[in-house]
C-alpha cells in the first residue's frame, strides 16, 4: 500500500517520499523489510531513539514527531494520537462497516458485553466481541492480551470481523485505551457506562484524569446508555450531544428503564423491567446484585439499537456466565461452594461479597490479595471491606509483580486491624486455597477473589502458570 494512502486524513508537516509500505508497527521488535515504523514516546522507551536503526533494518519509512533529519521520515504533531488512524487506513477502515457498542466503567464491562452479544445473536445478527477474557468473531475465540488491544491488533480484528460477516462489535473500552488514543477515530453506535469507582489511579494519577478518560468514549458515540444510580452516570455525558440518551436504574424511578421487584436466588436474579417499551419479567441466570445492573445495562443497549422488547427478555433468560465472573467451581460430593471472581477493586470486592451474602446459607469466606506495582491506597480499603462483610478471611497474594508479597499483605492488614472478623494470612496463594478448603464448614461459600479468568500469577521472580480451577481440583483430588 502506498504511504499516501496510509496517511489519508492525517496532517503531515512538510513533504515525504510516497513509498510502498508492507506493514505498520510502533513496536521496534516487529519491524521488518518494508515496514512503516511509528516512533511513539512511552514511559520507559522512546521509539525515536531507534528510528535510524529501523531504517537500516529495512523499514520503508519512519513517522516522527520531531525532526530527526532522517531520509524517509514523516513529521507529524503527535505520533501516539495518529497511530490508530494509520492502522485504520492500513486495514481499509473496517470499523466503518460495523456497528460498534463500547462499554466503559470500573466494574461489569465483561459480563455486560457478553450479554449484549448474546442478545444480538439471538436476534439473528453475527457479532464480534473484544474484551478482557477473550476476543470473539461469532463463535470463534481468540486470545486477549489487553482489555482493549493496541490499534494494530484492534483494526486487524475489525477487518477479520468484517471479512467473516459480522454486523456488530461489542467491546470493552478501558480508561487506559481511551487515554492512550487506542480507539482514536472510532465512532460508536452506542457508548455505555456501568459505574465508576476507585481503580487504575496508579496509571491516571488523579480521579479527574480517570473520569475524563472514560468520558472520551461518549464524545465519540451516537447513543449514550448510562447508569442513573451511579453518581457519575449523568455527569459523564453532561454537555455532550447525542442522537439519543438512555438511562437505566434500580434505585430510582427517574430513568428510561428501571428494575422493579428484584428477587435474588442462588441461580440468578429476577425483576420487572419497566420502560418506554412496556413491562416484562426479566430473568437472568447469573446470581448477584450486580447481575441486575449488568443485565439491565445490556437490555438498554439492545433496546436502544432497536431490538424488540420481548426478544431482549428472552435472550437474557438464556444468557450464560463468563469465566472468572461469579464462576462456580466443581466440588463433587462436598457440602460447600467455591466461587471464583475477578473482583480486584474495593467496589468490586464489596459487590461480590454483598451479593454472596444475599444467597449464603452458611459462612462467606473471602480469600483475596492485592496486585503489586498498582494503586497502594486501595489495599487497606479492600482489607476493611473484606473483613466487614465476610465471616472469615484468608489474606494471600494476587499478582505481587516486583513487590514483596508480605509488604502488600501488610498494607491490606492495616485496613483490618480494628475489625474483629477472624482471618488467616497464607502468602502462597495455592496453599491459601488449600487452607480455605481444609477448614471449610457445611454450607460455606468460599470466594476466591482477584484472579478471575487469569491462568497465571506474576511473581517477583517471573510469571508462572496458575489456574485456580486446577488448584482446587488438585487439592480436592
Amino acid at each position: 500500500m502506498k504511504l499516501s494512502k496510509i496517511l489519508e486524513g492525517i496532517e503531515v508537516i512538510g513533504s515525504y517520499n510516497d513509498v510502498e509500505v508492507l506493514d505498520v508497527s510502533q513496536d521496534s521488535r516487529l519491524v521488518k523489510e518494508g515496514s512503516l515504523f511509528v516512533c511513539v514516546k512511552g514511559a520507559a522507551f522512546d521509539g525515536h531513539s531507534v528510528a535510524a536503526e529501523m531504517l537500516e533494518k529495512g523499514a520503508a519509512c519512519v513517522v516522527v514527531e520531531r525532526d530527526l533529519g532522517l531520509p524517509n521520515q514523516v513529521l507529524v504533531e503527535n505520533t501516539r494520537q495518529i497511530f490508530s488512524f494509520i492502522c485504520a487506513n492500513f486495514f481499509g477502515n473496517p470499523a466503518k462497516s460495523l456497528k460498534l457498542i463500547g462499554l466503559t466503567g470500573t466494574n461489569g464491562k465483561t459480563t455486560t458485553s457478553f450479554i449484549i452479544k448474546q442478545i444480538l445473536e439471538n436476534s439473528g445478527n453475527k457479532v464480534g466481541l473484544i474484551g478482557t477474557v477473550q476476543n470473539m468473531i461469532g463463535d470463534e475465540v481468540y486470545p486477549a492480551k489487553f482489555t482493549t488491544p493496541d490499534p494494530y491488533e484492534l483494526q486487524k480484528l475489525f477487518a477479520q470481523m468484517v471479512e467473516k460477516g459480522c454486523e456488530y462489535c461489542v467491546m470493552e473500552v478501558s480508561s487506559q485505551a481511551l487515554a492512550q488514543g487506542r480507539v482514536n477515530g472510532l465512532r460508536f453506535a452506542v457508548g455505555a457506562f456501568t459505574n465508576l469507582t476507585q481503580d487504575h489511579l496508579d496509571y491516571h494519577k488523579t480521579w479527574e484524569n480517570y473520569f475524563n478518560a472514560k468520558r472520551i468514549l461518549f464524545e465519540n458515540s451516537d447513543i449514550a446508555v448510562t447508569n442513573a444510580d451511579d453518581e457519575h452516570g449523568l455527569k459523564i455525558i453532561e454537555g455532550l450531544d447525542f442522537d439519543k440518551v438512555v438511562t437505566y436504574a434500580v434505585n430510582t424511578n427517574d430513568a428510561t428503564y428501571v428494575a422493579k421487584n428484584v428477587k435474588f436466588k442462588p441461580d440468578g436474579v429476577e425483576y420487572e423491567l419497566v420502560g418506554i417499551d412496556g413491562i416484562g419479567r426479566c430473568s437472568c441466570p447469573i446470581p448477584g446484585r450486580f447481575s441486575v445492573y449488568n443485565s439491565i445495562c445490556a437490555a438498554s443497549c439492545a433496546l436502544a439499537l432497536g431490538i424488540e422488547f420481548n426478544d431482549v427478555l428472552r435472550a437474557i433468560s438464556m444468557s450464560s456466565g463468563v469465566k472468572g465472573r461469579i464462576e462456580v467451581v466443581p466440588t463433587p460430593g462436598k457440602d460447600y461452594t467455591i466461587i471464583i471472581d475477578y473482583a480486584h477493586s474495593p467496589d468490586g470486592l464489596e459487590n461480590i461479597i454483598s451479593s454472596l451474602r444475599e444467597i449464603a446459607q452458611g459462612r462467606v469466606v473471602t480469600l483475596f490479595g492485592c496486585g503489586g506495582d498498582r494503586d497502594r491506597t486501595k489495599r487497606p480499603k479492600m482489607g476493611k471491606i473484606a473483613a466487614e462483610l465476610s465471616d472469615f478471611c484468608v489474606v494471600t497474594s494476587d499478582n505481587p509483580r516486583s513487590e514483596e508479597p508480605e509488604a502488600i499483605i501488610n498494607d491490606i492488614l492495616e485496613g483490618m486491624k480494628d475489625i474483629t472478623t477472624p482471618y488467616e494470612v497464607v502468602t502462597n496463594r495455592k496453599e491459601a486455597i488449600r487452607y480455605a478448603i481444609e477448614h471449610a464448614q457445611k454450607d460455606d461459600i468460599i470466594l476466591l477473589a482477584g484472579k478471575g479468568h487469569e491462568t497465571y500469577q506474576i511473581l517477583p521472580t517471573g510469571t508462572i502458570h496458575f489456574d485456580e480451577r486446577e488448584a482446587v481440583a488438585e487439592i480436592l483430588g
